[in-house]
Parts: structure tokens; C-alpha cells; sequence
């Protein structure tokens, strides 16, 4: 059970806001106590409400903010609405505001998974006293306490041995435990002090705490997790307290803040089904965490900050988009942008531009040193346009390698087949107008034989004085309808005579020679 004293006001604002929540159906006005007559029917209007409060509250002129504005609720669904009405009751009772003629009002609210009402009243009696407010929170909890029949002491004991078998690696991780269940916890002189309801509930010696401490301990497939989770809940959340009550209700996830509450500077998660706690840097900054965003103005942003990049260096890579990218939790590929397990096609002139930088890089990485290189690599990667592709300065070492080896092959006259065997090396041969390159596309080599003096005869295939290519034995042997037969070496032949199956053209199937098959009729 928990009840929360709010903020007073001298206008008596909680009035109209209970009522915008009855007017969105989601509250209801289920209790009016001492407003006379007021109203038509019965029905007075949120205005004569407000009237009627401060008329009766000028009593005391003293009181500058007399508004009394409490909520009060239950786990869940524990309590129906008449049993936590009959609770508020008693709880009013006990804290001066239930003395006759004191005008009270009940609104139950429906817009949460757990029960729980509304009241506003003053904090002027009906003889126009001030109801007392010493130590009201503290009391608070007392109240609640003794109807309730709950030994706080025990309660404290009961929550602490929870809190300690969670898995925490600092004081800061177990103070997140405890605030997760209600507590305040705090450090001083070698004492751990657990509040709660104003008053000091427990006190514990620091150096209990170091056996307590888990290092190492983070399970970082959950942390991946909760990252994600993190993300689409405050995607679909409006502000920071939606997104606890959401995770908390659904998840059974706390959402502890560190700093201002308009400003916090940090977060712990304490995740009560794994009893685990998380560093929130960890997960996901704190910015990120509170930048409540639809998935369109995300990708918008992506976009926008893409442009940049492009205004900074008209010629930066999707690689280099990825490296910054990334910080960002998306990536591009094919033109797509990939954010959050959602995508958005690319502006296409964006998708372009960084398909023209991709091949311009590629071309780049051959290191061209003239014109020449770089226009037939132009040619060679998509008609990429030779302007914007930049002139290296200097070679590399990679290509004074590449050239000695070619310069090996070239002088070799053993090597009958230089084409080939700079095909073995990697290398291709392309004729671009008078010049001629070997280009190894896997190594990014590019080496123009003709500027370099090489012998560009020596591409072609040499062949042995005695030997001549097969298509030209081919064209001088003219075959004839006898150009199986041998001539033979002994016209009378008797010493030949053992021989004459191969001298007639033999194949090798002696039964078609014999039997005649072989003849044509």
C-alpha cells in the first residue's frame, strides 16, 4: 500500500485534473462528501468544485497553498475499489482530515494496471485550524502501517534479505535494490543507514557489504536484451514515467534515475526476474534513453545526419558512413537504412552518391599515377566519371614488387607463354588505345606495360623453331579419301607383311576388318 501527499496549491488544481481524466474516461468521481447543496441536480461542475473549496478554505487566510491532494493505491489488483474507498477512509481519519463538515473528494482512476483513487480536500478544519502536518510523511506510513496491522521491522528485514540475493557489484547497484522497493539508502561513518516513511527503519555496518559484492558477474546476452528492450519501449512511451511504468508492469523491470528529475545524469536497471542489476551506461546512454522519438523523425535524423557527412567530404564511403553510423545503432546496405529492427529506403540521391564514392574508392585503391591508369579503370568500374577520381603521388611497394616479377617473366625466354603465366600472378591484359595494362583486380595492382618498355611482343605465344601451332599443321596436312594409308615402305613387302594392318589405316577392331563391315558398299 502506498500513499503519495502531493504538491498543495491555492487555486486547487488537482481538481482539474481529476476532472480532465473524467473527462477522457478514464476516472471516475466515486465519492462527494460535505459540498452542500451545490450543483444542479446534484451535479456540481469541476468550476463550482474549485469555488466551493477556496470559499471554504478563506477561513484561514494564514494557509497560502490549503489544497490536500493525495493518492493513495494497492498492489495490483488486490484491493477492489469499496475495500481501498474503506482504507482511504480510515487513513483520513487517522490524519485529521475526517472530522465532520470537511469537504472531501474521491476519484478513482483506471488508466494504470493497479487500483487506485484520488482525494482532494483542505488542509483547513471545519473550525478553520489547520490540520496538523508535523512529520506528515513520516506519520504517513504509520498510519498505513497500524491499519494494516504490518511490523514495519520485520517488513525491513524481510526486504533487505531480498535485496541481498540479487547480483550487485557496488553500493550504488544495491541502493538501486532497495530504492526499487521503496527505501531510501545512504552511507555515512561506516554505516549503512535504509529509510523509509521519514524515519530510519535499519541500520547496517559498510563492511557487511563486501561479501555481498558479485564482480565480473554481468550476463551480457540479457544486458543485449534489455538494450533492445529499452529501445522499443521508449519508441512507443511519451515521457520517462511511462516508460518506467511500462517496464516495470510489464517486464518487471525498474528504471532507477540518478540526479535532478528533470535532469538526471544516470540510470541503473534492476531486472527482478534475473534479480540482476545493470549499470544503464551500460545498456543504453541516458540521452538515448530519454529521446522520445517517433521511428520517422529517427530516420529523418539518420538522413539529415548522412547529408552532413556528405557536406563535410563529398566523397566519404559507406564504410566511413558505417564507422559514425553505428553510434547511432543503424547501418546502411543497398541503399536501405537498417535502424532499430526497422527500415527506410535511402534517399536516392544519397543511395547514389554513395554508390559513386564506392567506386571511386575502388578505383582509388589501384593508387593510378596518370591519366591513362585512371581513365581505363574508369572505364572498367561502371563508366565512373575520371574527374573525381584523385591521382596518387607516389607508388607503392606493392607495385615495385609487381613490376620486377613481370620484369622476371618478360626476360625469361624459357617462358614461352607470358600472357599465361601473368594470368598464374593474378594479372589480366587490357588494350585501352596505344597502351597496354596488366591489372590485378584482387591485389589493386595496375601497371601500364607500354609506358613501362616492356617487350609487348612477348604476349603473344612463342612457339620452337621445329614446332608450329596446331591450326597451322592443320591447314598445310590436306586430308585426302586415302589420307588413312600410309605409303609403303616395300611395294612387294614380304618383310613387311606382319606390319600391313597398321599400313591399311587399322583401328583396332579386327573382327569389322575382317568380316568386311568396315567397307562401304
Amino acid at each position: 500500500m502506498i500513499a503519495t501527499i502531493l504538491p498543495g496549491s491555492s487555486n486547487f488544481h488537482a481538481v482539474g485534473y481529476n476532472e480532465r481524466k473524467v473527462s477522457k474516461g478514464v476516472a471516475r468521481l466515486i465519492e462527494i462528501l460535505n459540498f452542500g447543496s451545490i450543483g444542479t441536480f446534484g451535479k456540481p461542475t469541476p468550476d463550482e468544485l474549485v469555488k466551493y473549496l477556496q470559499e471554504y478554505s478563506s477561513s484561514n487566510e494564514r494557509i497560502q497553498k490549503a489544497q490536500f491532494h493525495l493518492a493513495i493505491s494497492c498492489k495490483g489488483k488486490e484491493m477492489s475499489e469499496n475495500e481501498l474507498l474503506d482504507f482511504a477512509h480510515k487513513y483520513l481519519k487517522e490524519m485529521g482530515y475526517m472530522e465532520p463538515k470537511q469537504p472531501i473528494l474521491v476519484y478513482s482512476h483506471y488508466d494504470t494496471s493497479n487500483t487506485h483513487l484520488h482525494i482532494v480536500t483542505s488542509r483547513i478544519d471545519p473550525n478553520g485550524r489547520k490540520i496538523n502536518h508535523d512529520n506528515e510523511r513520516r506519520r504517513s506510513q504509520e498510519v498505513i502501517d497500524r491499519i494494516l496491522g504490518t511490523d514495519r521491522r520485520k517488513k525491513v528485514e524481510k526486504d533487505f534479505e531480498a535485496a541481498r540475493q540479487y547480483t550487485f557489484s557496488s553500493f550504488a547497484q544495491f541502493k538501486a535494490v532497495m530504492s526499487s522497493m521503496g527505501y531510501e539508502v545512504y552511507e555515512k561513518d561506516d554505516t549503512v543507514y535504509i529509510k523509509r516513511g521519514g524515519r530510519v527503519q535499519m541500520k547496517v555496518p559498510s563492511g557487511d557489504f563486501n561479501a555481498l559484492y558479485k564482480y565480473g558477474a554481468t550476463d551480457k546476452t540479457r544486458a543485449r536484451q534489455l538494450r533492445s528492450i529499452l529501445m522499443k519501449y521508449r519508441d512507443t512511451c511519451t515521457d520517462k514515467e511511462e516508460l518506467k511504468k511500462e517496464l516495470k508492469s510489464k517486464l518487471g523491470v525498474d528504471i532507477i534515475f540518478f540526479g535532478k528529475k528533470d535532469a538526471p545524469y544516470g540510470y541503473m536497471l534492476v531486472d527482478h526476474s534475473r534479480k540482476m542489476v545493470f549499470h544503464g551506461a551500460r545498456i543504453l546512454a541516458v540521452n538515448e534513453l530519454l529521446d522520445f522519438a517517433t521511428p520517422q523523425e529517427r530516420f529523418d535524423r539518420i538522413e539529415a545526419f548522412i547529408d552532413d557527412l556528405f557536406t563535410l567530404n563529398p566523397k566519404i564511403t559507406q564504410g566511413e558512413i558505417h564507422d559514425k553510423l553505428w553510434r547511432k545503432h543503424a547501418y546502411i546496405k543497398k541503399g536501405v537504412i537498417y535502424y532499430n529492427g526497422q527500415t527506410r529506403q535511402l534517399k536516392q540521391f544519397l543511395a547514389d552518391a554513395i554508390a559513386r564514392n564506392g567506386r571511386i574508392k575502388w578505383i582509388e585503391d589501384f593508387n593510378p599515377m596518370t591519366e591513362a591508369e585512371r581513365d581505363v579503370l574508369c572505364k572498367t568500374g561502371k563508366g565512373t566519371d575520371p574527374s573525381f577520381v584523385s591521382l596518387s603521388s607516389h607508388r607503392y611497394n606493392h607495385y615495385t614488387q609487381a613490376l620486377n616479377m613481370m620484369g622476371r617473366i618478360f626476360a625469361d625466354i624459357k617462358i614461352t607463354d607470358v600472357r599465361g603465366k601473368l594470368s598464374e600472378e593474378g594479372f589480366i591484359i587490357k588494350q585501352d588505345g596505344d597502351n597496354t595494362f596488366a591489372i590485378n583486380f584482387s591485389k589493386r595492382i595496375i601497371i601500364n606495360l607500354t609506358e613501362e618498355g616492356f617487350d609487348l611482343s612477348r604476349l603473344k605465344r612463342q612457339y620452337p623453331e621445329k614446332q608450329q601451332p596446331m591450326k597451322q599443321q592443320q591447314h598445310k596436312q590436306k586430308k585426302s579419301p586415302l589420307s588413312g594409308v600410309r605409303k609403303l615402305k616395300d611395294a612387294g613387302g614380304g618383310s613387311q607383311s606382319e606390319k600391313r594392318e597398321w599400313e591399311v589405316g587399322y583401328k583396332g577392331d579386327y573382327d569389322r576388318i575382317d568380316d568386311g563391315q568396315s567397307l562401304k558398299m
